[in-house]
């Protein structure tokens, strides 16, 4: 946007353009661009600077284009004191009770304005025809948001008193969380960086929606109210270009630019608002800087020399923010007094009024006209670069200073202050400033009619979260899967097995469109190409191109109601889609079941803030970290073998995690999964589910083996001696724990026992220590509460016996070590993966980290020694016949 509003000379500027409308018209565009590459090389060779993307540090919509403002300026001024009062009270209410609690006062101070003409004119709830609008608030600013639904009757005095007081279920969250609070928030935000890339995703996620029919979802609109220190992160900028490259006009960003971070100035030596700006226009979106107030527009009338612009646009971010922790002689002397020509500006306002010239993001009219722009603006995803004072009107405790975002308590002179800029010394005496007041407006009051009538004409109150969707959904049995439930005679991988399922899945006509499959640029190396033409990839332009492999039966299919979300190498992003997906039965009333698959070492470890993200916004779907363990993947090496995701996976508490063996136990969980997050119960669970690529066969279910399959463990097979020697008084026995393809090596383990040393074995694949873990934590728990009741059992200790036991898993020891304290084994020996990953054989890699057959066989008979059953001779024997280097480094440190 030019600066012609302000121009010195607007008839020499309108020669100007009316000279390069005649070119084109006369002459073509391909003149006209030649004449204005001309003018700019020569202005360069005239040390013009020409490089700059920037447009004048002023507003972007000029005053004569602002659409009247469509509701009462001064009823909404008072109610938004209102607000902001409360906003201070909660958090300082709570500091009063000595329990270190925090919280965060100048954040919402500075943004009231935003949220208040939103609630006023912009966000519209969910209603028969849509969803409504998706909001992600910006997570400091959660006491006003607090305080509009008090105000609103949502929220009683009770739980604005219990403010980060949780524990005992009457208090509310300290930031936005749907976990904590399932039926106001719908999305957390204050991991930083989160918040925008989710809702750059969400707002796609509509689109596909959409798209494939499922849903109309035009008239949805995603709005991300940030920080301009959250931009900081890379998660915040990462996506930008992808917004705009998808045409996401339903989504808008507003940054409030405070200019501060949580310990200073983000940019003191620049501009954030002008970098800002560089970035979000290099990406492709529609920006509008909303920087000066109303007061400020005849001040811009009126500079005729322009040197009012160019101080805005020479004066730094640090500069500004000591400017406004003054008072205004300072800002008469050191910003308008800069130059003759901007004084005279303001010689005739006193200084009082040159303090209160407000920044743009405190000014209803120029924030409405903002985002009533971002509404009509198609095509382009929009920014609104809104500029404020961190800790508005909190006077000098806070208000453009350093410390704003850490106040926590005020002095009676400060909330004085308070209440005065807030023009609420009509109904706060002297005497009540002390107690903290809380307001609500009284009903039948102007104040009151207006409030609940702006929000009843946008379909009702906000935030407002749906716990639970209403169109129920057919789950399929697991009969459907019967191919994967019997023998595969041909050699094939759990990844290959997954494939499968899904297909059947896709195929079904109850579920198969609620089926999300997304992947991160790894269909072909997971064997999912075949889904390519069968469903397509989602693509909101279709494919305008002829693909390279169009003659082939997989080719690469890109169509406008594609079901597939192919994400390109962003396994960020790729997440972000698959939570938006998860939580559609919440944000849409529409129960979307997300596939999404990648490489497991790029999983918890590169996105774990997300996984939890996903446990607290009660994301509902399936993970698969596939090519897994640390020895399968053979010849990639240590970034890419994964032998931790387990352990990750276990500290979210509603992720359940699977490491299966075989196809139907595939099956068996997915239909589960299904059943209990999609079913009647909707339990607000996800899955992560760890595949390998490794080809071996898959035998047929043993029956009656479902129920330990979701527990967690389940014996697969016996191995007997048919050739027990009775003198010795018993028999020669182990317990063998496995999952995985590691389970290959259990079993061959178990094999030698039996022929070689006349030990017997039962074989218990173990889909779980994850699940089986929490259980017996949970039974230990009721027995020391209730220890007059009988004591409860461990599942896993209802299932195995006491003979020594011996687990080997392809993931580290912890993963199998944390059932220890829940068995009956006289002794219980782990073999895992602990150490750094590398490249080469399977076999080797095996033989490296002290898990394959022969490891196994060692430790039986270690542990058999102990109880008498074998000398030690034997074990020695043991090691030099498999040839074990008793010497080699311990892999965890090698």
């Amino acid at each position: 946007m030019s600066d012609v509003k302000y121009d010195i000379d607007k008839l020499e500027t309108q020669e100007w353009l009316e000279s390069l409308e005649s070119v084109i018209r006369e002459e073509g565009t391909s003149r006209a661009q030649y004449l204005l590459e001309q003018l700019l090389e020569k202005a360069s060779s005239s040390g013009i600077n020409i490089s700059s993307i920037n447009t004048s540090y002023i507003n972007t919509i000029p005053v004569s284009q602002e659409p009247p403002y469509p509701g009462d300026l001064v009823i909404e001024s008072r109610i938004r004191s209102i607000i902001r009062w409360n906003a201070m009270a909660i958090v300082l209410r709570a500091s009063r009770k000595g329990l270190d609690l925090g919280g965060h006062i100048a954040s919402y101070q500075s943004s009231a304005t935003f949220y208040e003409v939103c609630f006023n004119h912009i966000f519209r709830a969910s209603n028969k025809s849509d969803g409504g609008d998706l909001i992600y608030y910006q997570g400091h600013t959660s006491p006003g948001i607090y305080s509009r639904a008090f105000v609103e009757g949502r929220l009683s005095k009770e739980q604005l008193d219990n403010f980060r007081q949780e524990v005992d279920g009457k208090g509310i969250s300290s930031y936005p969380h749907p976990k904590l609070m399932p039926e106001f928030w719908q999305f957390p935000t204050v991991s930083m960086g989160l918040g925008p890339i989710a809702s750059i995703y969400q707002a796609r996620f509509l689109k596909y929606l959409s798209s494939r029919g499922l849903k109309d979802t035009s008239a949805q609109r995603v709005y991300t109210f940030l920080g301009d220190g959250e931009m900081d992160e890379p998660e915040s900028r990462g996506a930008l270009s992808f917004a705009a490259r998808e045409q996401l006009d339903n989504l808008c960003f507003l940054i409030n630019c405070n200019l501060q971070r949580l310990d200073g100035p983000v940019i003191g030596n620049g501009s954030i608002i002008q970098e800002l700006e560089g970035v979000f226009k290099g990406a492709g979106w529609n920006i509008i800087k909303v920087i000066w107030g109303s007061e400020w527009d005849t001040l811009l009338a009126n500079d005729t020399t322009g040197k009012l612009i160019q101080l805005m646009n020479e004066t730094l971010d640090g500069d500004y923010q000591t400017l406004k922790s003054r008072n205004g002689a300072y800002i008469r002397k050191h910003f308008f007094g800069k130059y003759p020509e901007t004084a005279e500006l303001v010689v005739n306002m006193t200084d009082d009024e040159i303090f209160s010239l407000k920044r743009g993001g405190h000014d209803a009219s120029k924030l409405f006209a903002a985002f009533q722009n971002a509404k009509e603006t198609k095509n382009k995803p929009t920014v609104i670069l809104a500029k404020t004072v961190k800790g508005y009107g909190m006077g000098n405790i806070a208000e453009g200073k350093n410390v704003a975002h850490s106040i926590k308590k005020m002095e009676i002179k400060d909330i004085r202050y308070l209440r005065n800029h807030l023009n609420l010394q009509d109904i706060i005496s002297e005497k009540e400033l002390e107690e903290l007041p809380y307001l609500k407006l009284e009903e039948g009051s102007i104040e009151y009619k207006y409030l609940h009538a702006r929000r009843k004409e946008l379909y009702g109150y906000m935030p407002n979260r749906l716990p639970k969707f209403t169109k129920k959904i057919t789950i399929p049995k697991i009969q459907v899967f019967s191919s994967l439930l019997t023998e595969q005679k041909r050699k094939i991988s759990t990844t290959i097995a997954f494939i499968r399922t899904l297909n059947l899945f896709l195929r079904d006509r109850n579920i198969g469109k609620h089926i999300v499959p997304i992947i991160a640029d790894e269909a072909r190396t997971f064997g999912m190409e075949g889904l390519f033409r069968q469903i397509g990839i989602y693509n909101p332009n279709g494919q305008k191109y002829i693909p390279e492999d169009s003659k082939m039966l997989s080719y690469y299919k890109e169509s406008v109601s594609g079901q597939i979300l192919q994400e390109g190498i962003n396994e960020l992003g790729a997440m972000s889609s698959w939570l938006a997906a998860a939580t559609s039965y919440s944000t849409n009333d529409l129960p979307m079941i997300p596939f999404y698959i990648y490489y497991s070492m790029f999983g918890f470890q590169r996105v774990g803030d997300m996984a939890w993200m996903a446990g607290d916004q009660q994301a509902r779907g399936f993970l698969l970290g596939a090519t897994s363990g640390r020895t399968t993947l053979n010849g990639e090496g240590l970034q890419h073998e994964d032998g931790h995701s387990h352990i990750q996976a276990n500290i979210i508490p509603n992720c359940i995690s699977y490491d299966p063996t075989f196809s139907y136990e595939i099956a068996v969980i997915i239909q589960d999964g299904i059943r209990r997050m999609y079913g009647q119960s909707q339990e607000n669970v996800f899955y992560y589910l760890t595949l390998m690529n490794e080809n071996y066969s898959m035998p047929a279910m043993p029956e009656g083996a479902e129920k330990g399959i979701c527990k967690g463990i389940y014996k697969l097979e016996s191995y007997k001696d048919k050739h027990v020697d009775m003198n010795r008084g018993s028999i020669r026995k182990v317990q063998l724990l496995s999952s995985g393809s590691i389970m290959n090596e259990v079993r061959k383990a178990a094999k030698i026992l039996k022929h070689d040393y006349g030990v017997e074995s039962d074989v218990y694949s173990v889909t779980s220590y994850n699940e089986l873990t929490r259980e017996g934590q949970s039974v230990e728990r009721h027995n020391m509460l209730h220890p007059e009741k009988e004591p409860k059992v461990p599942y896993v200790a209802q299932i195995l016996g006491k003979e020594p036991a011996i687990a080997a898993t392809d993931y580290i020891k912890n993963y199998a070590e944390q059932i220890r304290p829940f068995i009956p084994a006289e002794s219980y020996k782990v073999l895992g993966t602990d150490g750094f990953g590398r490249s080469d054989s399977r076999k080797n890699l095996r033989r490296h980290f002290e898990i394959n057959s022969s490891y196994v066989v060692v430790a039986a008979l270690a542990e058999l020694v102990k109880r008498g059953d074998f000398e030690q001779t034997v074990v020695a024997a043991a090691i030099k016949k498999f040839n074990i280097d008793t010497n080699k480094i311990n892999p965890q440190y090698a």
